[in-house]
C-alpha cells in the first residue's frame, strides 16, 4: 500500500504539475529550435470549415475567412448533413459542399478531395481568426520538415462558471515547450494547418486533434505550435457543460489511445515518447490514479501523520468541488474533479456504446 500510495501520488504530481517546469528547464538547457521561420511565405492555401447545423454562425465565419490577410485563399465549407439554412449561409465561400450526414472528419476528407491548396487549413464554424492568423500559421511550412501546425485559440466566457480558460492557458504553455523541443502531442480543431502531401485520412471516430500530431511524427514530420496565429472561440458557459463536452471528446480520444497507434512507440524519439507518456497517457489515466491513491490513503490512515494529511487534502478537494460557494478556488476544484471524471466516463462510453462518427455542437458555444 505504501508503494501504491507513493507511485500514484508521484505520477499525479508529475503529469499535473511537475511536467511543465521540467519541460521549461529542459528547453532552457537545450535551447529551442525556431518554431516558425522569420520569412513570410504564402503557399496556396485552402481553408476548410466543416459545419453541422451552423446556420447561426456560418455567415460570420465565411466573412471572417474572407477578411483574412492572405492572397488567393480558397474557402470551402463542407456542410455535414447538407441542411439548407447552413448551405445558404455559406454562399460567400468558394465552394459549399452539401454532404450526407457522415461526421466532421468525413466532411473534412470530402473537402480535401476538391481543395486546390498546397496547405490545408482547418477551422471550426464558431471560431474567429485574427486577420494575420493564416499568414502566421503557414510560416513554419517554409521548413520541409514541418507537416502540421496549430495556432493559439483563446476562449471567451463573459458569464458563467467554466474554468476552461485557466486550464487552456496552462495547456498552451505546455504546447509551446513541446513544440520547441520536439513536436506537440496534441492540437486543436479551431485553428490548424497540414501540408497536403502529409495529410492522411483518419478513422471517422478518431479526431484530428489528438491523432494527427503523433501520426505526423511517425511519418517523419514535425508538428508545431504557432502562438502568434490567434483565434477566439466562445467556451461552454458552465463547468457541468464542460464536463459533458470533455466526456464526449474522450469517447473519441480513447480509441486513438488504445487502437489508433498512440501507444505504439515506433517512430518516436525518446524525448517525444516521454512527452506522450507524461502529457497524454498519464493525463488520461489521472482518474484511475486518484482512485488508487484514495484506496491506499484510506488503508494507511493509521500508519502516520503524513497519510492522515494526505487524506485530509483529498477530502478538502472533494468538499471544495461540491461546495456551492461560487468562490474561485471552489470553482477550480469542481472543474478539476468533473473534467478528471470525464476522462474515465469517456472510456466507459466508448467501451459500452462505441463512438459515432457524427457530432453535436456543445451547448452555449454559438
Amino acid at each position: 500500500m505504501r508503494a501504491l500510495f507513493w507511485i500514484s501520488a508521484a505520477l499525479i504530481v508529475w503529469t499535473q504539475a511537475a511536467y511543465a517546469p521540467a519541460l521549461a528547464l529542459l528547453r532552457r538547457l537545450k535551447g529551442s529550435p525556431p518554431t516558425a521561420p522569420g520569412a513570410d511565405v504564402t503557399p496556396s492555401v485552402s481553408l476548410i470549415v466543416a459545419a453541422y447545423r451552423e446556420e447561426a454562425v456560418i455567415a460570420a465565419k465565411v466573412a471572417n475567412a474572407r477578411a483574412l490577410d492572405y492572397p488567393g485563399l480558397e474557402v470551402i465549407v463542407a456542410v455535414d448533413g447538407g441542411d439548407e439554412p447552413t448551405v445558404r449561409g455559406a454562399e460567400g465561400a468558394d465552394q459549399v459542399l452539401a454532404l450526407p450526414r457522415g461526421g466532421k472528419y468525413v466532411s473534412q476528407d470530402a473537402a480535401v478531395q476538391v481543395a486546390r491548396g498546397e496547405i490545408l487549413a482547418f477551422s471550426d464554424a464558431n471560431t474567429m481568426w485574427e486577420p494575420d492568423a493564416l499568414r502566421r500559421l503557414v510560416r513554419p511550412f517554409a521548413d520541409p520538415a514541418v507537416g502540421y501546425a496549430c495556432g493559439n485559440v483563446s476562449f471567451t466566457n463573459e458569464a458563467g462558471t467554466n474554468q476552461e480558460g485557466l486550464y487552456w492557458r496552462y495547456e498552451m504553455f505546455l504546447r509551446a515547450q513541446e513544440s520547441a523541443l520536439a513536436s506537440v502531442t496534441g492540437g486543436n480543431g479551431a485553428i490548424y494547418a497540414v501540408r497536403r502531401s502529409a495529410y492522411e485520412r483518419v478513422n471517422p471516430t478518431m479526431g484530428h486533434d489528438l491523432a494527427m500530431p503523433f501520426q505526423m511524427v511517425k511519418s517523419g514530420f514535425r508538428a508545431v505550435y504557432v502562438p502568434d496565429a490567434r483565434a477566439t472561440e466562445k467556451m461552454v458557459p458552465s463547468i457541468e457543460g464542460e464536463w459533458a463536452r470533455k466526456r464526449r471528446m474522450m469517447s473519441y480520444g480513447w480509441p486513438i489511445v488504445l487502437e489508433g497507434g498512440l501507444l505504439d512507440p515506433r517512430g518516436y524519439s525518446p524525448l517525444y515518447a516521454l512527452m506522450i507518456v507524461s502529457h497524454r497517457l498519464l493525463r488520461y489515466g489521472t482518474p484511475f490514479l486518484h482512485i488508487l491513491l484514495a484506496v491506499a490513503t484510506f488503508a494507511l490512515l493509521r500508519r502516520g501523520t503524513l497519510y492522515r494529511l494526505a487524506g485530509a487534502a483529498q477530502a478538502a478537494l472533494l468538499a471544495a468541488a461540491l461546495s456551492d460557494s461560487g468562490a474561485k478556488p471552489a470553482l477550480v476544484a469542481r472543474y478539476y474533479l468533473l473534467t478528471t471524471a470525464a476522462l474515465a466516463l469517456g472510456l466507459y462510453d466508448w467501451l459500452r456504446h462505441g463512438t459515432q462518427a457524427g457530432w453535436e455542437k456543445a451547448e452555449g458555444t454559438r
